[in-house]
Formats: structure tokens, C-alpha cells, sequence
């Protein structure tokens, strides 16, 4: 009896302990409520630039490859890479023996089709005497066949002479015709051999610098009237100077004409000096579609991008321009530059950091990518497809008196410089907001959880 009323009294001891410490933790007695940590940002206003940030080559917007339209041996070379040079300046020489050859023979051929229609032209006169003589022929022969003096046979005769001499006429003028032709075609060979022997001597067709120089004296060359040959130079404009960059597919749509960039140059990274442009060409086609067939036979997975062309405004490098020290030209063609494309600016709009933002599915529970998920996991998520289809809303989690608040916002332009992104709606200035850190906001962070700033649990810790 006494051993039955032991076990009763210590069950009824432990119990006690048991609703003890429930209670004790429910009020905060013992143990510590589980919190996440975080930083804390204000909804502030300020200016928002939205940029588009793409890299590419300075090159010059005017730049003249020079290639031969007929080949040959160098025998002249008149400029060396970096000379400044005039429009109608000689720049080299073809050697031009075989086309000075082609043009003597040409001159000969309009010589002899000359003398040929000469010829035709004699031989005409020839046949009109003869015509004239057989006509009289045949009325002489006509009138005494009428009067019976002469046979049938010598009438006939007579009036197949004068019908021949008809024909011989004719054919003597058809042949002057033809000289005619014949020299008009000798001509245009003679004209055609000309150009070639002028072709042997390359002038400048603008006025520039030789920006690059691929022969040598006594290289020879290769080049026809029908395609580009053997490139021997190039002369460009380098006052004028341009960055040629790739942007993708999703920003080209908010890249217009006139918009101001902000271009850094590799090679003046040492001077943080940055350089400023405007947009003055945007490719309506996609980098490497020519076209239907191009286009399907171009991969998916490619990146499509379109070529933006920025034009360097002098205004902004006159100060790296010494011309008695040489330096007409700080810019070459090739140097690297990256640039910022502002597309669009907006002052004193609702911000947050950028990293203060997330996604949430329409039901509010975190989104998880293909592949994240557990076996376990994806089959309780199995009869959730429908919902998965829904569009996900931007949210941010709020301060709410130590507890993380999530609310739906509608966002706007993004300053990739600053970090920032515009608060259309869902918010009001001076709210305090859940910035940080990106794992927490962007994964973990749900709505109602308890929330703690980093710093101050770090402090409240070393304190106990």
C-alpha cells in the first residue's frame, strides 16, 4: 500500500514539473523563442537611374578597307601605319606592265575596226556605181526584148544582174553597220583596259589615318572587280570614335536612340576617368541571323543579343588631347571599354534595396525551382500544379513590432548602381523593412516568423 502510494506521488511530482516548465517557456521564464536574424533598411526617396551595362570594342564609326580590284606585284608603297593622309592621295602602286600591254592591244583592235568600216564604207560606194550600171543595163536590155531585137535569155540575164547588184548594196551597207558596232565594242575593250591600268594606282578615297597596313613592298596581291580581294589597308576617321557592344535580348527592348552612356575604357582604368556617349545605332536584327534559314538554324540555347552602336563625345576626352606632345588621338581601334546605357531616370520615387524584394507563389509560400525539391516533398506537392501555374507576386517582409510582415508590392525601374529598386505601391515612406540577408529574405523568411537585428542578438548574447 505504501509502495502503490510512492509511485502515485512521484507521477503526480513529475507532471507538475512537466506543466511547469510549459508554462515557464510560454512566459519566457526559461529557454529562448527561436528567431531569425536580420538587417533592417528604411523606405526612403531618392533619384533612380535604370541602366543597361553591356562591353564591347572602341572602333572608328568611319573606318575604309582598301582591297585591289585587280591583282599584281607592290611596286610601290607610299605610306606607313599611323600616316594621316588627304582624300586623292596615292597610297601604292600595281606594277602595271601587263595592263599597259592590254591597252595597246585595244587601242590596235579600235584601230583595225576603224579601218574595217572604212573599208565597208568603199565597198559600198563600189556597189552603188555597180548597181547604177547594171540598172541601165537592164532597161536597155528591157526596151529590146520588147521590140523583139534581143533573145529572152540576154533579158534575163540583165535583170539577174541588176537584182544581184541590189543585193551587193545592201550587204556592203550592213557591213558598215557592223564596223560601226565593232568599233564601239573595241572601244569599250579599249575603255576597260584603261580603267584596269588606272586601277594598278590605289588613292585615298577619304582622308584619315591608315589605321592598319597588311603588305608589304613587293607582296603581291589578289583582287577582281566582282569581290573583295586581298585587303591591303585600312584609313579611318579617328575624330569620330564609337563603342560597338552586344546587349541581350531582354534589355534591348528599353535601349533607345539619343540615350546617354557612361563608358569606361580599360585603358584608362588606372585614371578612373569615365567617358560619356550617346546611343546612335540599334540593330534591328539579332547578331548572326541572316535571315529564315540563319534564324532556324540558329541553337535555342544561344544568346541573342543585338549591336548597339555609342558614339564618344568629344567633349568628354578634350582634356587627354595634347597635339604638340603628339597625342591627337586617345582612343585606338580595339581598346575594351565597358559601358552603362541609362535608359531611363526618375526623382524622388519610393526605394528599397534591391535585395529587400522577393518572390512569393499566389498562396504565399516560398517558391522552390525544379530540382530543389525532395522526392517527398514533390509528391505532397502533387495535387498543388494548378496552383504552381499562378503568376508569383513581389513582396517584402515588414518590421512589425518584431515579427517579419510579408506584403505584395508593385515595383519599377532598378538602379543596378545604387542597388536600389522603385516602390510604385504597397509601401510608405519611412517603413522599416527586412533588407537582408538575401538567403533569409529571398528563402526562408515567412510571414508572421519572429525576427531579430543582427547586430543587437549579438550583443544581447554576449551579455548573458
Amino acid at each position: 500500500m505504501k509502495k502503490n502510494r510512492t509511485w502515485w506521488i512521484l507521477g503526480g511530482v513529475v507532471a507538475l514539473f512537466a506543466i511547469f516548465l510549459v508554462v515557464a517557456k510560454s512566459a519566457g521564464w526559461i529557454g529562448k523563442p527561436e528567431t531569425t536574424e536580420v538587417e533592417f533598411a528604411k523606405v526612403t526617396k531618392s533619384d533612380i537611374t535604370e541602366t543597361v551595362s553591356a562591353s564591347g570594342k572602341i572602333q572608328p564609326e568611319v573606318e575604309v578597307k582598301i582591297t585591289p580590284d585587280v591583282p599584281g606585284e607592290i611596286i610601290e608603297l607610299h605610306v606607313k601605319e599611323g600616316d594621316s593622309v588627304r582624300a586623292g592621295q596615292l597610297l601604292l602602286k600595281i606594277r602595271p606592265d601587263n595592263y599597259v600591254s592590254f591597252v595597246d592591244r585595244a587601242r590596235a583592235s579600235v584601230d583595225q575596226a576603224k579601218a574595217n568600216t572604212e573599208q565597208a564604207k568603199a565597198s559600198v560606194s563600189q556597189s552603188e556605181a555597180q548597181l547604177l550600171r547594171t540598172k541601165v543595163e537592164f532597161e536597155r536590155q528591157r526596151k529590146l526584148f520588147e521590140q523583139k531585137v534581143v533573145s529572152e535569155a540576154d533579158f534575163q540575164l540583165a535583170e539577174t544582174n541588176y537584182k544581184v547588184a541590189q543585193q551587193q548594196l545592201e550587204a556592203a551597207k550592213a557591213n558598215v553597220s557592223a564596223g560601226a558596232y565593232a568599233i564601239k565594242s573595241a572601244e569599250a575593250g579599249l575603255k576597260d583596259a584603261a580603267e584596269n591600268l588606272r586601277k594598278t594606282a590605289i588613292y585615298a578615297p577619304m582622308s584619315g589615318i591608315v589605321s592598319k597596313l597588311a603588305v608589304e613592298l613587293g607582296e603581291r596581291v589578289v583582287g577582281t572587280s566582282q569581290m573583295a580581294g586581298t585587303e591591303m589597308l585600312r584609313i579611318a576617321n579617328l575624330n569620330n570614335m564609337e563603342v560597338r557592344v552586344n546587349v541581350n535580348e531582354n534589355d534591348i527592348v528599353r535601349v533607345s536612340m539619343g540615350d546617354t552612356v557612361i563608358i569606361d575604357v580599360d585603358s584608362y582604368n588606372a585614371t578612373s576617368k569615365k567617358f560619356k556617349g550617346i546611343v546612335t545605332e540599334i540593330a534591328n536584327t539579332a547578331n548572326g541571323v541572316g535571315g529564315a534559314l540563319g534564324a532556324a538554324s540558329t541553337s535555342t540555347d544561344a544568346v541573342t543579343e543585338f549591336e548597339v552602336r555609342i558614339r564618344i563625345l568629344r567633349d568628354s576626352y578634350n582634356d587627354l588631347i595634347d597635339r604638340q606632345a603628339g597625342k591627337k588621338y586617345p582612343f585606338k581601334p580595339g581598346m575594351t571599354a565597358t559601358v552603362e546605357i541609362v535608359t531611363e531616370k526618375k526623382k524622388g520615387v519610393l526605394s528599397v534595396p534591391i535585395a529587400a524584394v522577393t518572390t512569393r507563389a499566389a498562396d504565399g509560400s516560398i517558391e522552390k525551382k525544379e530540382g530543389d525539391d525532395s522526392s517527398e516533398e514533390k509528391k505532397d506537392d502533387a495535387p498543388k500544379t494548378a496552383s504552381k501555374k499562378d503568376k508569383p507576386k513581389e513582396v517584402v517582409f515588414i518590421n512589425d513590432k518584431g515579427k517579419a510582415k510579408m506584403r505584395e508590392v508593385k515595383t519599377g525601374i532598378t538602379d543596378t548602381v545604387a542597388g536600389t529598386i522603385e516602390v510604385i505601391s504597397g509601401l510608405n515612406e519611412g517603413e522599416e523593412i527586412i533588407s537582408g540577408p538575401f538567403i533569409a529574405v529571398s528563402k526562408k523568411l515567412k510571414d508572421g516568423e519572429l525576427i531579430v537585428k543582427k547586430n543587437d542578438k549579438k550583443d544581447k548574447d554576449k551579455k548573458e
